[in-house]
């Protein structure tokens, strides 16, 4: 509460000054549509209590992909520091790309995760999760393969009808054959895995068109390879979509972009029952899509502010 109080009392660069004496800045990555539907690059935005979000430099990417279409992209900070970044890149593979800094990326390249399914017809939204237990990172998306779930074949968007699946990797070099991660009985999409406790939860988006659900909800699982129990009941309104969650606060934030309305959402909650709705307070760059909220130290802001 002092935090925000700082925020409205003396304005957005002091209040980052106080952040600054914190262990750890809240960062957002996005793209936009701003130059067409295949995404422009990296935008960062950047928060000292996760509700008012401002770009660090209008209109920087801090990065630019080679390979082409560049949506979705999710950022994660490995054990060893590294940055590792994910994104919807094409039909049967991921883009990826690492940093240590979020400034300078190299390695970028196709991971092309679908390859052996010749009748994959897309992999959307891949995440990044680290396993501590296994120590390795696993590597989750949303794929249409034709046939393969008939009982929900019709219930999509022109014939989609999505799973989730995974990979394991532990240098993002070599990866383990893809399985199933999940099939929680109905088309999904935009899968995010974090640890609450004892627990983990894979936040998601039913993706069903008919009838209309299309809002977010909650698994649970005892290990982040499944297998996950139930969905829970909608935590989001529908055409919801990209949930991202962190906790802040010792509250639960979820983000997630209301496409059909060109804004973004929040739920804050807790112990993850029930949710708050926080939008009319959230503030974010207008124009982003689909993104991911994560930490950085003070140092490392202080070096992508200047």
């Amino acid at each position: 509460m002092l935090l925000l109080a700082a925020v409205m009392l003396c304005g957005w660069i002091p209040a980052f000054a106080a952040a600054a004496e914190k262990s750890e800045v809240y960062l957002f990555a996005y793209f936009t549509e701003q130059q067409g539907s295949q995404g422009d690059g990296l935008h960062l935005a950047s928060s000292p209590d996760g509700l008012e979000w401002k770009e660090i430099h209008r209109d920087r990417l801090y990065f630019a992909p080679m390979l082409g279409m560049f949506r979705d992209p999710f950022i994660m900070q490995g054990p060893d520091g590294t940055f590792h970044m994910v994104w919807t890149s094409g039909k049967k593979e991921i883009g990826y790309a690492s940093s240590r800094d979020l400034l300078q990326w190299w390695d970028e390249k196709y991971i092309r995760v679908m390859a052996h399914e010749w009748k994959a017809r897309n992999c959307w939204a891949p995440e990044i999760f680290y396993d501590e237990t296994r120590r390795r990172f696993m590597i989750y998306w949303s794929t249409t393969i034709p046939g393969r779930f008939p009982e929900t074949d019709k219930s999509g968007n022109k014939g989609l009808n999505h799973r989730i699946y995974y990979t394991v990797t532990s240098d993002f070099n070599s990866f383990s054959p893809t399985r199933l991660l999940v099939d929680p009985g109905f088309n999904c999409i935009d899968a995010d895995i974090v640890k609450a406790g004892n627990d983990y939860l894979m936040f998601l988006k039913n993706e069903t068109l008919k009838p209309v659900k299309k809002f977010i909800v909650v698994l649970r699982s005892k290990d982040p390879e499944g297998p996950w129990g139930p969905a829970s009941d909608p935590i989001t309104d529908s055409w919801s979509e990209g949930p991202s969650a962190i906790k802040i606060n010792n509250q639960w934030f979820l983000y997630f972009d209301l496409y059909a309305q060109k804004k973004y959402g929040l739920v804050v909650s807790q112990d993850l029952s029930p949710w708050q709705n926080l939008g009319s307070r959230l503030k974010m760059p207008r124009p982003a899509r689909h993104g991911c909220a994560f930490r950085i130290s003070p140092e490392l802001f202080a070096e992508l502010r200047k």
